[in-house]
């Protein structure tokens, strides 16, 4: 089975679409993650209407609308996996312990919000995963997501994939 995590597209404020190579992943995929920071709901109509699963919450930067379609925090059972997702995990420091004491009947979170991909197991086995953001690098050197294989009840093949720089907008001439 193959995963697609991403979080914090923020559309259209920090991108006006997803990336292309980010879009070609979603027909290759058996389910999508999207940990929150949406935005617009435009995005969440387009995942929907090109994922076989999405399972996806809302993020702090996500207003009414998209509070009203998706849950603060998501849960799936794949493969004999537990998958969670939520957007928020608090500060970096103590998050393995903070998030292991939260979600103990997970195996896998997949969280947002810091724009910062991120990939530790808690003690006691908890996988953490933050695919950082497609659109918005923030301090990073790189836009990413993350694509994994989950096969034979166990998560593989883990990659963060670095997207290129973005062609800067260039300003229209008047005519």
């Amino acid at each position: 089975m193959r995963l697609l995590l991403m979080s914090d597209t923020h559309l259209p404020k920090r991108a006006r679409e997803l990336p292309a190579r980010l879009l070609a992943e979603l027909p290759r995929a058996d389910v999508v993650f999207h940990a929150g920071d949406w935005v617009d709901t435009a995005t969440l109509d387009l995942l929907q209407d090109r994922s076989r699963r999405l399972v996806a919450v809302h993020g702090n930067n996500d207003g009414p609308d998209l509070r009203a379609r998706l849950p603060e925090v998501a849960y799936a059972e794949l493969d004999g996996l537990r998958f969670g997702v939520i957007h928020e995990t608090g500060a970096k420091q103590g998050r393995e312990q903070r998030c292991a004491a939260r979600f103990p009947d997970l195996d896998v979170l997949v969280f947002g919000h810091s724009h910062i991909p991120w990939d530790t197991t808690a003690p006691g086995g908890l996988r953490l995963l933050n695919p950082g953001s497609p659109t918005d690098r923030r301090r990073q050197p790189y836009c990413t997501y993350m694509t994994a294989t989950l096969a034979d009840g166990r998560l593989t093949e883990v990659t963060l994939h670095r997207l290129p720089p973005r062609t800067p907008r260039t300003p229209r001439t008047p005519r």
